[in-house]
């Protein structure tokens, strides 16, 4: 181990986010001579990690198959194959709860910590970079970085540092983006992603709440989700749709105004739908098609579709003519929405773009323009559809980061 200078680390590690962290602490683990330090341009660290699962911290995803895992990723389902075979869902499980943070998996997947707080894990980071002597420096915004004699040089807001191995671990901040960029890296440029659709219709105005299974569909794409679709206030949301707003990203990016189709009974075929809608009209002929809802819909859901049909509620099943029933089939199983406007997903903002993934070795998070440089988390043209997914890239990729920064001697 060398001597170094009061500003020279082994190791600097920009941004004091999930993967930042996680980088830092694996590092400091394998590497224990090696002097570690987390630049911070806020005055906090972890705040991502705060909010995540309203509060709750969505650590990860119960899916324990590296090429399942990675369907849920847009952007990087092929790049992360190979490092889900080397640190992934149960590997993170193993190293929280050896830590002493045990995990829980909830019935759609998602797991967070048994205690229910994001704050858990915030403690849990902070204590082992005290334990581990990591230093964290906050308000060091990054304004230059450059490699000079085999070193990185670091100039902050405050003071100018180096380092052998820098990880930028800085999610998706412009400023850094254009660092990297002067540095030979291609950026794709940033759009939302995970957001809800804003939709102003008859058929959902008064059912804010309502939730079922839906198919969805972006008119004039081949874009479509399956999942649970929650009626809100303003429109959309639920897993259906942020799904199709992730896998969507970049068609929508520029589109404030959009056509959605809507299939209600994604299980059901339209020709199931048309018998079962003729066997109603025969048996119950003398009962109004407002008064029991079908197919195992939601009552305000069922009902408002009928009326948006043209059937009135004093209409029995037996006086429904040809057309009433066709168009009560396409309600159900083609409905056409319109799309004003997006909206950000609670707090969790998710950005699609980042670090060309050609220009990175995989097995490392190596940059291939730069050596000694890594990169982490989403300041990779990485992002995931919500349920703990961009966490566990956060995670895959500051374990097999941290484990090449340490390989060669520091």
């Amino acid at each position: 181990m060398t001597f170094l200078e009061p500003l020279s680390f082994d190791i600097i590690i920009i941004g004091g986010g999930a993967a930042g962290f996680f980088t830092a602490i694996n590092a400091a683990e394998m590497a224990p001579e090696a002097r570690i330090c987390i630049l911070e341009r806020g005055k906090d660290v972890l705040n991502k990690v705060r909010i995540s699962g309203g509060g709750r911290c969505n650590v990860t995803h119960a899916e324990f198959l590296p090429k399942e895992l990675t369907k849920n990723y847009p952007r990087g389902e092929k790049e992360l194959r190979g490092p889900f075979h080397n640190f992934m869902t149960g590997d993170t499980i193993e190293w929280f709860e050896k830590r002493g943070v045990p995990l829980k998996i909830e019935e759609d997947g998602r797991m967070f910590p048994v205690s229910n707080s994001s704050e858990t894990i915030i403690d849990l980071f902070l204590e082992e970079s005290k334990r581990l002597k990591i230093e964290v420096l906050l308000k060091r915004a990054v304004q230059g970085l450059q490699q000079k004699n085999e070193l990185w040089e670091i100039a902050t807001s405050q003071e100018t540092f180096t380092a052998k191995k820098l990880l930028v671990a800085t999610g998706s901040n412009p400023k850094v983006w254009s660092l990297l960029q002067e540095l030979g890296h291609t950026i794709v440029p940033g759009v939302p992603s995970l957001f809800t659709f804003n939709i102003t219709d008859s058929r959902i105005k008064e059912l804010p709440g309502v939730a079922t299974n839906a198919l969805v569909k972006l008119k004039r794409t081949k874009l479509e989700t399956f999942g649970p679709l929650l009626i809100t206030h303003w429109g959309m949301s639920g897993p259906s749709i942020l799904k199709l707003s992730a896998w969507g990203a970049r068609e929508l990016s520029d589109k404030k105004n959009f056509e959605i189709e809507v299939n209600w009974l994604p299980e059901t075929s339209s020709e199931e739908v048309e018998e079962e809608l003729m066997r109603l009209k025969k048996e119950n002929a003398k009962q109004s098609p407002h008064k029991y809802a079908q197919f195992n819909l939601p009552k305000r859901l069922w009902q408002s579709l009928v009326s948006a049909s043209g059937i009135e509620v004093e209409s029995r099943w037996a006086d429904l003519n040809k057309q009433q029933l066709e168009e009560l089939e396409q309600q159900l199983t083609h409905g056409i929405f319109q799309v004003h406007g997006k909206s950000t997903f609670k707090e969790e903002f998710v950005t699609a773009g980042g670090v060309e993934l050609k220009e990175v070795n995989f097995k490392t998070f190596e940059s291939k323009i730069c050596p000694n440089l890594f990169l982490a988390g989403e300041v990779l043209n990485i992002d995931a559809i919500t349920g703990g997914f961009n966490f566990q890239n956060a995670w895959t990729g500051g374990f097999l980061a941290a484990k090449a920064m340490t390989n060669s001697a520091v």
